[in-house]
């Protein structure tokens, strides 16, 4: 297993090379989106409608921070249950998402949508939010302010520690 540090721009390059057991700490810009953007953007992606952000290199963070304390771009955001995604990430892996940041196993249809785009799935530290909050210096709600908390966010984060969970050859941690 290796470690690397990869920026987000890079990373649709440097999927290729990544493997099941993997350390990352990843740079960059990312968007969080939980279930309810997820449907929103799903809708908009089918009508052929304007999407908040490029899918193309993209990555998603499953989380729904919490208020920023006074002082700080960000609350708590730890990752939430990938699996509730599963449904619209084919689709959006098909439209160019390169990574997907959360916890927990997801099913095979997304396995197989990681493998044919050449994308990865990631997962942080769950119950760490204050810990990961740390990593991200700034953030800007982009779409959907209506949610709330599960509004889609631009953030940019600095070595957000990480594992490659799920990788394109078919690497896959929940089943080893």
């Amino acid at each position: 297993m290796a470690e690397y540090t990869i920026n987000t721009n890079e990373l649709k390059e440097k999927a290729k090379e990544l493997k099941a057991g993997d350390r990352v700490l990843l740079s960059g810009t990312v968007y969080t989106s939980r279930d309810a953007a997820h449907k929103r953007i799903f809708a908009a992606l089918k009508n052929g409608e304007e999407l908040p952000y490029d899918l193309d290199g993209a990555v998603i963070y499953y989380a729904g921070p919490t208020p920023a304390p006074e002082g700080l771009p960000i609350g708590s955001c730890g990752p939430t249950t990938s699996g509730r995604m599963d449904p619209y990430a084919p689709a959006l892996l098909d439209a160019g998402l390169i990574a997907m940041i959360g916890k927990g196993g997801r099913s095979q249809e997304v396995c197989d949508a990681i493998c044919r785009n050449k994308a990865v799935y990631l997962c942080a530290i769950g119950g760490a939010g204050a810990l990961a909050a740390k990593c991200i210096k700034s953030c800007e709600v982009i779409a959907y302010e209506d949610l709330g908390c599960e509004s889609v966010k631009k953030l940019r984060i600095e070595n957000f520690p990480l594992i490659v969970a799920i990788d394109c050859s078919g690497g896959n941690l929940f089943k080893q």
